[in-house]
This record gives C-alpha cells, sequence and structure tokens, in this order.
C-alpha cells in the first residue's frame, strides 16, 4: 500500500512556484471549534498503479433537526459583489430546489476543482429547474479572485466570511480534517481535473484569516426548507459526486 503524505495531499500536483511560504505552526490554526472524528466507511481504489484506501462519506439527514432550513435561512452571506443577502433569499423556500455546495475556502485549489465541475454541471441543473449555489469561505474579494480567474458565474456565488453557515450545518474543522484525514486520497483520482480547473489559480484567493483553511465543506439539497440530502466532506477534496447530487434532484419534482 502506498504512503501518502501530507505534502502528496497537499499539493503533489501543484507547482511550487505558485505559492508564498508560509511559516505556521499548528498551533496558530487551532480554535475551540469542536471536532469530529466519527468513523466513516471505508473505500479502495487505484490510481497510476498505486492502491490507496480512503475513508467515503455517507449522505443523510438524520442528524440535522426538521428545522434546519428555517435555521439556515436566516443566516447572511454576501454576493460575490459584496451585497449582504440571507439563504432565504437565494431559492423558492416553498417548493424551489436548491442544491447548496459549500465550499473549503476560495484559496483551497481541490475547491477551485469542485468549482470546475458545478460550473460545468450548471446547465443541466438550470435545464431540470434546479438553482445551484456555490458558497465559499472568505470575503467577497477573494470570492471575485475565483469568479474571474477559474471562471465561475457570480451571480451563483456566495461568501461567508465568518462560516456562518458552515456552523449552522455543523460542517467538519479541524488540522486533522484538513490535512491528515484518509478521505483526501480519492484526489489522487482527479489530478487531471485538479490541474486544468489550477490553470489561473492563485493563492491570494486565500482568506486573510488562515483558521479559515481548516474549515471542511459539504453538499446540500432542499426543496423549499426541507432538507433532501446532506453530506459533509470527511477531508480536504472529499466532495459528493454530482451525478449523485443531480439523481436526488430528479426524483423531486421542480415546482
Amino acid at each position: 500500500m502506498a504512503t501518502i503524505s501530507s505534502k502528496i495531499v497537499l499539493c503533489s500536483s501543484t507547482p511550487k512556484s505558485q505559492f508564498r511560504t508560509v511559516n505556521y505552526s499548528p498551533s496558530h490554526f487551532l480554535s475551540p471549534k469542536k471536532v469530529n472524528n466519527k468513523p466513516t466507511k471505508q473505500i479502495t481504489f487505484n490510481s497510476n498503479n498505486c492502491r490507496f484506501v480512503a475513508r467515503s462519506s455517507s449522505s443523510s439527514t438524520a442528524e440535522f433537526t426538521t428545522n434546519i432550513g428555517d435555521l439556515l435561512s436566516d443566516v447572511s452571506v454576501f454576493t460575490a459583489a459584496g451585497q449582504p443577502v440571507f439563504f432565504k433569499d437565494l431559492w423558492d423556500q416553498k417548493e424551489g430546489v436548491a442544491v447548496v455546495a459549500l465550499l473549503r475556502h476560495f484559496g483551497c485549489f481541490c475547491c477551485w476543482e469542485l468549482a470546475s465541475a458545478l460550473k460545468d454541471a450548471k446547465p443541466k441543473f438550470d435545464s431540470a429547474g434546479v438553482k445551484l449555489i456555490a458558497v465559499g469561505v472568505g470575503t467577497p474579494d477573494k470570492a471575485r479572485i475565483l469568479a474571474e480567474r477559474l471562471p465561475f458565474p457570480m451571480d451563483s456565488l456566495y461568501a461567508d466570511p465568518e462560516r456562518k453557515a458552515y456552523d449552522v450545518l455543523g460542517l467538519y474543522y479541524g488540522l486533522g480534517r484538513t490535512f491528515f484525514n484518509p478521505a483526501s486520497a480519492k484526489e489522487f483520482s482527479r489530478l487531471d481535473k485538479v490541474k486544468k480547473a489550477m490553470e489561473n489559480y492563485t493563492i491570494e484567493a486565500t482568506p486573510d484569516d488562515k483558521s479559515s483553511v481548516l474549515q471542511q465543506g459539504g453538499m446540500f439539497v432542499f426543496k423549499g426548507k426541507q432538507l433532501l440530502y446532506a453530506r459533509k466532506d470527511e477531508g480536504t477534496g472529499d466532495h459528493a459526486p454530482l451525478d449523485d447530487i443531480f439523481d436526488v434532484c430528479c426524483k423531486t419534482p421542480v415546482a
């Protein structure tokens, strides 16, 4: 079995010249936020003649309260243009179907790959009457960097600098989750997509609050305020398969 170091997981496909040298000790990133390390399903896959073992997230709405839609609706974020907006104003809160993709942060190259996949899938979701919403950690100016350089449609991109939505949804946070979680090994199967998404990448999109880089993301599907699908990323690059998300949406009548 191949041994995966933290350096490989973080930037195996990225030229060192694209990154500034930043010297932070692990304690720099620590915060009082709770770190959840519950076990997940283990999967094995092969990439470039190497065998990797990773842990796979499972999707379940069971851990969320029935009023999670109400709690999220009053959370305020920012448009990429810098205007404050409530979640309840992002889609029809009665019958509208929305996919809410929470990225880690705007300077995460794995999130540039996810954002690229979301952009490519957006016409398919649009044709099905599904609103596609991407939220990232950072200020609106950081969101604009991703939107302009990837590129990504600004009217579907939102900034959550204080990680309010992430806290409401209980998404994972911590040093181990970010740099050492086995689920991150799945990124090795998508290195070609990561490389393509990073053609115009810049680390300048990273939040000024460096503790934000320890935040994990997730994927959620709502119909109105009803939560239909929930999946928390176990580690960096552990993204939900968009085909699965689309299948959930197709099984849901759209108003």
